[in-house]
């Protein structure tokens, strides 16, 4: 699978993505659910009750939205609403361990994270781009997720994630045996720093999930 960022996005956001191969997708573990509940204490003791636009480690994926032309503040980076959750009490929701491991994952980095069923995907290239007017797909518990103008992944059938909403086409669920991951950062965001989320991605799919997984690009 190659990953391309459409000219049109270019200097406006930075990707690293893991491909994983040979996973069993199922209930998450007691290993994962113990780093998550960690991770919320440790958030809720820092952050307590502050709201998004006072925690300055939201700054980056909030930086990335309005480069792409998208009011965070109307709608949400994925894992704004998930720090969002952690601090209201609510905890996360438990899917699937692949799930699970990526909201964990985009909680630790407070970034969004794109997960997708590698085999729903169509065609060998998937592209970053700018949504057009009435794109639009069915989302995972979502009637339609709206597309125009937003930042997008797209395959040869048309768009299928972006940075705040999965979906339906490529949801992961305990049939996938190959992943797609994608997380999503700004322009000039730290490469090492990315560099260093995607291994720790790679190492957690393969903790929760089995299989192989390898980084594709960052």
């Amino acid at each position: 699978m190659e990953l391309r960022i459409a000219n049109t996005l270019e200097g406006t956001l930075s990707l690293a993505s893991v491909a994983a191969e040979g996973v069993r997708v199922g209930p998450g573990g007691p290993e994962l659910w113990g780093e998550i509940e960690a991770l919320a204490e440790r958030y809720r003791a820092r952050f307590g009750k502050a709201e998004p636009s006072g925690i300055p480690e939201l700054a980056p994926a909030r930086e990335l939205y309005r480069a792409g032309g998208i009011d965070p503040t109307k709608r949400r980076p994925s894992s704004e609403a998930l720090l969002r959750r952690v601090l209201q009490g609510k905890g996360l929701s438990r899917i699937n361990n692949a799930v699970d491991a990526c909201n964990f994952c985009s909680l630790r980095f407070l970034l969004p994270i794109g997960l997708y069923d590698a085999a729903r995907i169509e065609g060998a290239e998937a592209t970053v781009r700018r949504g057009g007017p009435g794109e639009s797909y069915p989302g995972i518990g979502k009637e339609v997720v709206t597309l125009d103008e937003q930042i997008l992944l797209s395959d040869a059938a048309g768009p299928f994630g972006n940075p705040s909403s999965d979906s339906f086409r490529t949801r992961v669920t305990e049939a996938a045996a190959a992943l797609l991951w994608v997380i999503f950062a700004p322009a000039g965001y730290d490469p090492k720093a990315l560099r260093a989320h995607a291994e720790f991605s790679r190492t957690w799919i393969e903790k929760a999930c089995g299989g192989s997984a390898r980084i594709l690009c960052q």
